[in-house]
């Protein structure tokens, strides 16, 4: 087999890159080593940046997003009992974020490319990037039962941490940033409408608490535990009694309780791979970098991964110049640590350490009581949360 673009990895990275190629007329084979109703049902990010959704909609692929999603104007700071909203469309000049999940956005991206785009072949296993310092770099994967070779131009891989895209760049070559964090998020599903209308940011002196949702009938919701937490330890109701002392206020708000469907924990970590190209071999997404959820800009980061290098693309097929491609690198990490410092800031901000001392949760609070009372420290909030320009 042989494409222009061979792209490792069906998620919301590789297949959101595979519609850029089409619209622009560049070809390209997408492998996914897992099955389609796995790809459709993998539940992951809620939310969606201004910019992101903006690229779905140019690139044909928010009707339904436009249609079923949740577009959020705020959300809601809660400390010491209190409720501060950030008005996002006030302090950024109209930008807002879109509630609709990742497995929504894989669904219309995979219909899409099904009917228009080139292939999709899923239980496709990447297996190893060769050459990938030359000019024709190849992709080894097993489809079927048996191993093939993709010959490529260029490999863009979306394929995750644990994928093989980042292990063809020489160790040698690159640097590594992370940080763990000595906590994670208890997640449920429940059927019950939400108890706001916006998501709820809540620093309680017995951890974080989140409020979101997926549809106006299903509640996301989320408590800070700690690290290695087993998710089966946490009885449906202690959850919601739990849910209920970091959420409590001094007004009327109450917090309603439904039937819990699923529960997960989630490790928190932030991670750099620097750089994220190298030949003909680019990295995107969870591949090159991970953010902790706080933030909401995983998938975001994804999508102006892909948007970069598609750009970057039809510049060198248009004009000849490598310039975009070759900058591919350092323009995305100029966005990536912009976003690894917003999530970091909101983590640091909303979650207690383990043997956090009454100094820093003083700061904590200072750092909240400066949010809900300065304009310019709010815009910066709403700045970061409605998302950082592509490219």
């Amino acid at each position: 087999m042989r494409t222009t673009v061979g792209i490792i990895g069906a998620g919301p990275a590789g297949l959101l890159l595979a519609r850029l190629l089409h619209n622009a007329g560049i070809d390209s084979v997408v492998l996914e080593s897992r099955d389609r109703a796995y790809v459709e049902r993998r539940q992951r990010a809620g939310i969606l940046e201004q910019g992101t959704a903006d690229v779905l909609r140019a690139a044909g692929a928010g009707e339904r997003m436009d249609r079923e999603g949740l577009r959020h104007d705020g959300i809601e700071l809660r400390f010491d009992r209190t409720r501060h909203r950030v008005d996002f469309p006030g302090l950024t000049g109209g930008r807002s974020v879109m509630v609709y999940a990742q497995t929504e956005v894989c669904k219309d991206l995979i219909a899409l490319q099904l009917r228009e785009g080139g292939p999709l072949l899923f239980e496709a296993e990447a297996l190893a990037v060769e050459d990938a310092g030359t000019d024709a770099p190849r992709i080894r994967f097993r489809h079927e039962g048996r191993e093939d070779v993709l010959e490529c131009s260029y490999v863009v891989g979306c394929d995750g941490f644990w994928g093989v895209a980042r292990k063809a760049i020489p160790a040698a070559l690159t640097q590594v940033f992370e940080r763990t964090y000595p906590f994670g998020w208890l997640g449920i599903l429940a059927d019950v409408p939400p108890s706001h209308d916006e998501l709820v940011y809540a620093r309680h002196d017995r951890g974080f608490a989140l409020l979101s949702m997926r549809s106006p009938a299903v509640s996301r919701l989320y408590l800070q535990v700690p690290d290695g937490t087993d998710p089966g330890a946490w009885g449906d109701e202690e959850i919601w009694d739990e849910l209920e002392r970091r959420f409590e206020t001094d007004d009327d708000w109450y917090l309603q309780r439904g039937p819990i469907t699923q529960k997960t924990v989630t490790p928190m970590r932030s991670y750099v791979h620097e750089p994220m190209r190298h030949g003909r071999l680019f990295l995107a997404g969870d591949a090159a970098h991970i953010v902790p959820p706080t933030g909401a800009k995983g998938l975001n980061l994804a999508a102006g991964d892909v948007v970069t290098f598609a750009r970057a693309l039809v510049h060198q097929q248009e004009t000849g110049s490598p310039e975009l491609l070759d900058a591919y690198s350092q323009t995305c990490l100029r966005r990536v640590w912009q976003a690894e410092r917003f999530s970091y800031d909101m983590t640091t901000l909303l979650h207690r350490a383990p043997g956090a001392t009454a100094f820093e949760d003083r700061l904590q609070l200072a750092r909240l009581e400066r949010i809900t009372s300065s304009r310019a420290a709010e815009t910066d909030l709403a700045e970061g949360y409605t998302g950082f320009p592509f490219g």
